[in-house]
């Protein structure tokens, strides 16, 4: 690094008893390139971390920090006599600050919540040396920065629980600011709600939303309320194969990787299927696995390319037992959850009591359009699904022509938990034909909220028949239906072997919860949610023009983001327009800083900022 590059910055790190500072220079590892990623509040960090480092504090010790409590539990079990908390020791992130001189307030987040804690210089500091609470605590620490206090509980004069705090330790140093929520008399203000900012940075999410992480909580508790039904029936758990030499078990284009040392094509499994079936072939009466499958489809608030379903399978069963099965669990769950079978999901009060409302497949279509179409052929079909506004083309065969029918006209309008039964023999080719009525087969789904959460069958163990089906979808695939099924020789062979009469299920876990979370949308239940590539709007170069032409370069980085690629579009544009778009993206962004003025965009705008 050549002294051109090299960029000093002076810090107070000790204070003197009448009031003036001793300075310590030093170079921070900032070249000119460095410090143009840097916002101003990450750059104040880094200087803060610096001397921390120079006043022999570790920002990011080794060792651990035991806690004796929670802010939940002090706050909930704190007695009017004071006589319990009197030695405490908790850690948390500080969430909000008010410095006065030689006493000061915090507030402190913890996994459980918040609660408030207060600083006494002298006590922090009781010898001469004031540096921990005039330098670290006052000018080093930042909103953010992780720190574990000890001392003991007590009821402030504005009856507010608090930690007396007698040592603080530093645990971890933030480097970047939070996004600015502010709260006032109960009420929030600027919150963190921009659900692509949201689901992008899931950690500031559940830092400062915390009603967050109990929807996340609900989720767990929903699969362990599921587990626990499961395995008290003694159904084993177990685990089938992510990667699999062919993939089957359901209708859905799959994700293809390779593997390098067998040289062969392995799929991301769409479902777990085949291979549940094969271990009730082996012997075992019921086994079930909590599984992540992966189809490579369309995205949308009710679809995430990875998703978690529970499959079931149950030997000497069928789909008429599997009903009442599914009606008995997810009435537990739903009482595990909310202590009531009634659950708020948008506008609607949804009640999971049993017995749940059945249709079968062709019954609810001619219940919601008025037609009955459970004679008519795939020529005929199409005309119908056209003549009701339902989007078809040339690949689709029967079957997907009434799935696409019966998606369109009916599921949107079952909102309480409803069976439909009964499905024609060309949409379910894993599924048994009917006892009784010739076309169809033994299968059910359940639609909550205008949303199939489970499928079912009595599972097909005839292996004549399921090939015979398996070479039907072959048909549709060379017809180019992208989601038709394989042909798996392997499970042939299972089959073969002999199957016990056996009901199958799959049911959906990231909807489910959206209904009992309440949440319109997958991503609001999912970590990670798969998204798109951000888009910064342009590139460095075009950030680089604005800094060369004068705009300050927290501005320039937002002017690229807006969708102006350089300095020639920039003069061409609209003054207020740019001022409203950078106004809008500070805003949304959260950051701490001032926004630009009118006249100083113009002035960008004009060429007249240099």
């Amino acid at each position: 690094m050549n002294a051109a590059d090299q960029k000093y910055r002076f810090f107070p790190i000790l204070s003197r008893s009448d009031n003036t500072h001793i300075f310590l220079t030093f170079a921070l590892p900032f070249t000119r390139k460095m410090k143009q990623k840097l916002s101003e509040q990450e750059a104040i960090r880094r200087e803060a971390l610096a001397s921390l480092r120079e006043l022999d504090i570790d920002p990011y010790p080794a060792e651990g920090y035991d806690i004796n409590a929670s802010s939940r539990e002090i706050k909930e079990n704190f007695p009017s006599d004071n006589s319990l908390f009197q030695d405490v020791k908790l850690a948390g992130r500080i969430m909000g600050r008010r410095i006065m001189g030689s006493a000061s307030f915090a507030e402190i987040q913890d996994e459980s919540g918040r609660i408030q804690l207060y600083f006494n210089r002298d006590e922090i500091c009781p010898g001469e040396d004031k540096t921990m609470y005039n330098t670290v605590f006052k000018r080093l620490l930042d909103i953010g920065d992780i720190i574990g206090v000890k001392g003991f509980v007590f009821t402030t004069k504005m009856g507010e629980i608090t930690i007396h705090v007698k040592e603080f330790t530093i645990l971890c140093k933030s480097l970047r600011p939070l996004p600015v929520v502010k709260e006032k008399d109960g009420r929030v203000y600027d919150a963190f709600t921009d659900p692509e900012q949201r689901y992008r940075h899931r950690y500031l999410d559940l830092i400062v939303n915390p009603e967050v992480r109990e929807d996340f909580r609900r989720r767990a508790q929903l699969i362990r309320s599921m587990r626990e039904f499961l395995l008290n029936r003694n159904y084993l758990e177990v685990e089938t194969p992510v990667l699999q030499p062919i993939y089957g078990g359901a209708a859905a284009k799959p994700f293809k990787t390779y593997h390098n040392k067998l040289e062969t094509t392995l799929y991301l499994r769409i479902a777990n299927e085949l291979y549940l079936k094969r271990l009730i072939v082996g012997g075992y009466d019921a086994v079930f696995e909590f599984a992540k499958d992966f189809r490579n489809e369309g995205m949308s608030r009710f679809h995430n390319p990875e998703f978690t379903q529970m499959e079931l399978y149950v030997a000497y069963r069928d789909y008429e037992w599997m009903m009442g099965l599914v009606e008995e669990m997810i009435e537990k769950i739903v009482l595990d959850l909310h202590g009531t079978t009634s659950v708020k999901t948008g506008e609607h009060i949804i009640d999971f009591k049993r017995p749940w409302k059945r249709f079968t497949m062709y019954g609810a279509i001619e219940h919601f359009t008025g037609q009955d179409i459970s004679e008519m052929d795939e020529g005929e079909m199409r005309a119908f699904a056209k003549r009701e506004g339902v989007e078809t083309d040339e690949s689709m065969g029967r079957g997907k022509l009434i799935d696409e029918i019966f998606g369109e006209k009916c599921e949107p309008h079952l909102i309480q938990p409803t069976f439909i039964t009964d499905y024609p023999v060309e949409m379910s080719p894993l599924a048994k034909k009917h006892r009784e009525k010739p076309g169809l087969v033994e299968r059910f789904e359940a639609i909550c909220n205008g949303k199939e959460i489970c499928n079912a069958f009595s599972e097909l163990n005839d292996p004549v028949d399921q090939r015979a089906r398996f070479e039907e979808q072959l048909e549709l695939g060379r017809r180019g239906d992208p989601e038709a099924m394989v042909l798996d020789e392997d499970f042939l062979m299972a089959i073969e072997t002999g199957m016990p009469p056996t009901a199958g299920l799959g049911i959906g876990i990231d909807r489910l919860a959206m209904i009992l979370c309440n949440k319109p949308s997958i991503q609001d239940i999912l970590f990670f949610p798969q998204m798109r590539p951000e888009k910064t709007g342009g590139s460095d170069e075009g950030k680089e023009e604005f800094i060369r032409a004068g705009v300050p370069e927290q501005w320039a980085g937002l002017l690229v983001q807006a969708g102006i690629p350089g300095i020639d579009a920039l003069k061409s544009a609209n003054p207020n327009k740019v001022f409203n778009q950078l106004c809008g993206l500070r805003k949304k962004l959260k950051l701490d800083i001032p926004p630009p003025g009118p006249e100083e965009v113009k002035d960008w705008i004009k060429g007249e900022s240099q």
